[in-house]
């Protein structure tokens, strides 16, 4: 009995985040989500808000990972005028 008490003092002691700062952020990641962001009036279950947060980040890595690849077919297929160029763009 004694342990599980310690645990949970350790626990509430120091930084813990309040239900309203959580609930902020909640909304503030809500009006980053495209899929979300429309939807402020509806009442959006934290879960659900960061279920989709993840689907949209993996889309973006997704995304980022067919544009680098599309990136490198490009590069090997111009000629080294035009390739240097497009590396000395993406270097800036």
């Amino acid at each position: 009995m004694s342990s599980r008490r310690s645990r949970s003092s350790r626990h509430s002691g120091g930084s813990r985040i309040s239900e309203d700062q959580i609930n902020d952020l909640v909304s503030k990641l809500q009006q980053l989500l495209p899929e979300l962001r429309n939807r402020s009036s509806d009442k959006v279950s934290a879960a659900r808000v960061l279920q989709d947060t993840c689907n949209y980040i993996r889309s973006l890595h997704r995304e980022v990972d067919d544009l680098s690849d599309r990136l490198s077919e490009l590069l090997e297929t111009s000629d080294t005028t035009q390739a240097a160029l497009i590396r000395s763009l993406l270097m800036q």
